[in-house]
């Protein structure tokens, strides 16, 4: 998937800044872990973020008493 939409990673009027900070957090650890293995990454870390919700792999869950 090369650019998947917003719509189709959010679901249930998921807030757009929750996808936001979700990709950030899980494209920073994508960075530690690579750093801390050694490893040289192919591609950058929020595509690989943006690319693991868009399949389901990573989930966020929001917590509807925070919504206004």
């Amino acid at each position: 998937m090369l650019r998947p939409a917003i719509v189709q990673i959010l679901k249930n009027n998921e807030s757009y800044y929750s996808l936001v900070l979700a990709v950030a957090k899980r494209a920073r650890d994508i960075t530690d872990e690579a750093n801390e293995k050694g490893i040289t990454l192919n591609e950058k870390p929020v595509k690989t973020a943006v690319d693991e919700f868009a399949s389901g792999e990573y989930k966020f869950i929001e917590d509807p008493e925070l919504r206004r």
